[in-house]
């Protein structure tokens, strides 16, 4: 159960430039700018909240519109989190957190089982975060969870304020990562009778 858990990612495409550098086995420091205000707090809130050491970087052809930047920042970091994972020996596999944000709570539970699935229960009545549509947090969810191989269920409970529910999310999300990546001495190799996730 020895090594860095670290990975850098880069990934260019006609319509995103990203670069990611994560530490699952931080302190929570992080820099972020990816040119949408809103996601570089959520991304922010998540490494913090995560104690995952994240430098992302984004560029993307936000004139046409977000979700092209929102879902490849969603690829390359759910890919940079399964590359830092390595083996993934060790690990306790599951978390799960149920996070409280003002009037908003969200439950998100995940499973590292390198067999992506994403049930994603946040419905909303007003959408929009200032400019940012509310629902491309789930454009982003459904990436990460593809790249890095998480089956993940967020719940939202009850909540109004989209900010509150969105932000819940993310917190949620990296809290639940955080049990789910943690160490434990007594798991013997990889978490799965198959003996490989």
């Amino acid at each position: 159960m020895s090594g860095e858990r670290r990975a850098e990612i880069e990934r260019k495409t006609k319509e995103t430039d990203i670069r990611v550098s994560l530490d699952l086995d931080g302190t929570g420091v992080y820099e972020v700018e990816t040119g949408i205000p809103f996601f570089n707090h959520m991304l922010e809130s998540f490494a913090k909240h995560g104690l995952f050491d994240l430098r992302l970087f984004a560029k993307g052809d936000l004139d046409v519109d977000l979700h092209h930047t929102v879902e490849d920042v969603g690829l390359s970091l759910g890919q940079a989190f399964r590359n830092a994972l390595g083996s993934a020996e060790g690990i306790t596999r599951f978390g799960s957190f149920v996070l409280p944000m003002a009037e908003a709570k969200v439950e998100v539970a995940l499973d590292i089982s390198n067999r992506p699935f994403l049930v994603y229960r946040v419905p909303l009545d007003n959408a929009w975060i200032g400019t940012f549509d509310s629902s491309l947090a789930e454009d982003f969810c459904i990436a990460f969870s593809q790249a890095a191989g998480l089956d993940l269920h967020i719940d939202l409970r009850y909540g109004v304020s989209p900010h509150h529910v969105i932000e819940a999310v993310f917190k949620g999300l990296a809290r639940a990562l955080r049990i789910a990546v943690e160490r434990d001495s007594r798991v013997q190799g990889v978490p799965s009778v198959k003996g490989a996730l």
